[in-house]
C-alpha cells in the first residue's frame, strides 16, 4: 500500500458520533476520507442498496441533523450545503463499504475506521470495568466515611463522556 494514503486513527475517531445509541459516521465524512464527492459516494452505495439494511445505514431526521450541526461546522442550505438529510453508517455499514468501494485508498481508510471503532469499544469497555470496581469498593466501605462517598461521586463524574459543546472550566494565566 502507498504510504501517502495512510490516515491517522485519531482523524477517524473525531468523525464518529453517537446517534440512536449507535456509533456512526456521516456519509460526507466517509466520502471525504475515501477521496470522492458525497454524491458519488452515495450513488455507489445506492447501486448496492441490498448490502445496506437499516441497521447498517439510515437517514437522519431533522432533529438529529440539527443536533449534529451544533457539534460540527456545516454549510448553510442554499449556499452549496446539503439539500437532503445525510445518511449515517454504523460500524457494520462501514465494514460493508469495503465490498462496494475497492480502491487502495478505500482499503486503507476501511482498516483505519475499523481500528477506530475497535479502539473506542475498548475504551468504553475499560471504563465500564472501572465503574464496576469502584462500585465494589464503595460497597465494601459502606457507611464508614462520607468523604469516600464524595470522592467516588467525583470519580464517576470524571468518567462520564463529555459532550462536544461543553465549555472548559479553569483559568487563563495572565501574560506580563
Amino acid at each position: 500500500m502507498d504510504a501517502a494514503i495512510l490516515v491517522p486513527v485519531e482523524l477517524f475517531t473525531k468523525k464518529i458520533f453517537e446517534i440512536r445509541g449507535q456509533k456512526v459516521m456521516l456519509d460526507s465524512d466517509l466520502a471525504e476520507l475515501y477521496g470522492v464527492k458525497t454524491k458519488v459516494f452515495n450513488q455507489s452505495v445506492t447501486r448496492n442498496q441490498n448490502r445496506f439494511p437499516e441497521d447498517f445505514r439510515f437517514r437522519l431526521i431533522s432533529d438529529e441533523y440539527d443536533l449534529l450541526k451544533s457539534q460540527i461546522v456545516t454549510s448553510k442550505k442554499g449556499r452549496g450545503g446539503r439539500r437532503y438529510l445525510p445518511y449515517v453508517f454504523t460500524e457494520q455499514g462501514v465494514a460493508m463499504l469495503s465490498g462496494v468501494l475497492n480502491s487502495d485508498r478505500a482499503i486503507e481508510v476501511n482498516i483505519g475506521i475499523m481500528r477506530a471503532f475497535v479502539g473506542m469499544r475498548a475504551i468504553m469497555s475499560s471504563n465500564d470495568e472501572i465503574k464496576q470496581k469502584l462500585a465494589e469498593i464503595e460497597a465494601q466501605i459502606g457507611e464508614h466515611s462520607e468523604h469516600f462517598r464524595k470522592v467516588f461521586g467525583a470519580l464517576r463524574l470524571l468518567m462520564e463522556p463529555k459532550s462536544r459543546d461543553q465549555t472548559q472550566i479553569g483559568y487563563i494565566k495572565n501574560k506580563k
